[in-house]
């Protein structure tokens, strides 16, 4: 498109097409704007006719999670709580970051209510489902854009993590899913453990997006300076030879079946072997920081929700699984914030040790190969119980130590479905886990799309 060698309005019309097409039964998107879409379109092919280049992203079709602001479009949450507030006024960093690249937003992907849950089904939009199995659901948070991903609609889905909530749904359908180091992409919240990014079809498409929207930003204090060189070239070039790596199955607390444990160990153990990757026979083991988590993110979203006045005096108008998650901090008091500082803090010192002696972790992404479209969460995985851990708990670590991580497609189960492998590195190190992402993609290809959608 930016040498005109394809016309950008040519590309949307295709991916609408798509989208009319499997959006009925996938669910991914819960609002369209294509006249906007079309104009963005044609603006980027008048730009390539008179000699300009619109961008790295210029007219590639881009799902917004229902979570980020983008001009023109509403922005629910996933909640009907939302419904009736005006559409945006201006794009949050990341999707002005994108849209500034060239990038086309056609429309919001679904989110759970409140982005607090592991299915992606909502008040707002009722339910999205996996396009590698309709029964199960595509993950969560960020399950609308890893299903509009998955199943073709579009190429690149905006997507957020503050526990998993873009490397579980990217796990869950086949994708690539990276949180990046914290403030290496600019968002502004409550919470120090969110962190924005995408989810795409190929490693190269995330680095090329985390080349585009990376860099300092002057409202936000966490974020990092841009990196001296693209990563979309390091990908190819980084030297990671001799890099130490080490394996966990469960991270010493997390029930996980052992289907996902033997898929995502064989990826590991190939990828350490192609990049040179020295193994290191070293457990892993840190407490459950379940209680850290939700200090840090519970607390300060249901203390925003108090202060819209949504809480407690409109929690009869969200889902019961909504009000659960946040009726858990009903009897905290500031002893268990200390207690939860401590615990964050014991889990940082861990980590940080570990990684004086490693440079990179290995575990699989999520404890099951997928879950009901509709629920529930299992209570036990694996014959143990899971009550207290859960299909994500092996993404939080590196949500409250600033570390990158990546999903990427392992293999397939049993019965076909993706399982996906975790891949952790050292604070600042996002080069180090999108090369070897991209090893691994080389010497263990994937499927682009979900089976039923290969040949739209």
């Amino acid at each position: 498109m930016r040498t005109g060698a394809v016309s950008a309005v040519a590309v949307l019309e295709r991916y609408i097409d798509r989208i009319q097409s499997a959006n009925p039964d996938i669910n991914a998107f819960t609002h369209l704007n294509l006249e906007s879409a079309r104009a963005v379109a044609r603006s980027i092919d008048e730009l390539v006719g008179h000699g300009a280049d619109p961008g790295p992203l210029a007219g590639v079709p881009l799902g917004v999670k229902d979570t980020e602001d983008c001009i023109g479009m509403p922005t629910w949450h996933g909640s009907t709580l939302y419904r009736d507030r005006p559409v945006a006024r201006a794009d949050s960093a990341l999707v002005a970051r994108a849209r500034a690249a060239g990038a086309v937003p056609v429309g919001k992907t679904a989110v759970p209510e409140l982005a607090l849950h592991a299915i992606t089904s909502s008040p707002v939009s009722g339910t999205t489902r996996n396009p590698w199995d309709p029964a199960l659901t595509p993950g969560g948070s960020s399950g609308g854009s890893s299903a509009a991903v998955s199943s073709g609609m579009v190429p690149l889905g905006t997507a957020t993590d503050a526990g998993g909530s873009t490397r579980s749904p990217a796990a869950f359908t086949g994708l690539v899913g990276l949180k990046p180091s914290h403030g290496r992409i600019s968002q502004q919240v409550a919470s120090d453990l969110l962190d924005v990014g995408c989810v795409s079809l190929t490693v190269r498409d995330t680095a090329r997006f985390l080349d585009v929207c990376s860099g300092p930003h002057s409202a936000d204090r966490t974020a990092l300076p841009q990196a001296d060189q693209r990563y979309e070239d390091l990908i190819e070039r980084l030297d990671v030879r001799g890099l130490r790596a080490a394996w966990s199955d469960d991270l010493g607390f997390v029930p996980t079946e052992p289907e996902c444990i033997e898929v995502a160990r064989r990826a590991a153990e190939a990828l350490a072997q192609a990049a040179g990757l020295r193994w290191i026979d070293r457990r892993f083991v840190i407490p459950n920081p379940r209680l850290a988590w939700v200090a840090a993110y519970v607390v300060p979203l249901r203390a925003e929700l108090e202060l819209d006045g949504i809480w407690p005096d409109r929690a009869g108008e969200m889902t019961q699984r909504a009000r659960a998650r946040l009726s858990e901090v009903d009897d905290y008091r500031p002893a268990d914030l200390a207690r939860a500082a401590r615990l964050r803090l014991d889990v940082e010192r861990t980590s940080g040790a570990f990684f004086e002696g490693v440079d990179i972790l290995f575990t699989p992404t999520t404890a099951v190969v997928s879950l009901p479209a509709e629920g529930p969460i299992p209570e036990e995985i694996a014959g143990r119980d899971a009550r207290a851990t859960g299909p994500e708990a092996h993404l939080t670590l590196a949500n409250l130590t600033w570390q990158p991580a990546i999903s990427v497609p392992a293999g397939p189960s049993r019965t076909g479905l993706p399982i996906g492998l975790q891949i952790v590195g050292r604070r600042g190190r996002d080069d180090c886990v999108l090369r070897l992402a991209r090893i691994l993609e080389q010497v263990n290809p994937w499927p682009l799309h979900a089976p039923a959608y290969r040949s739209r």
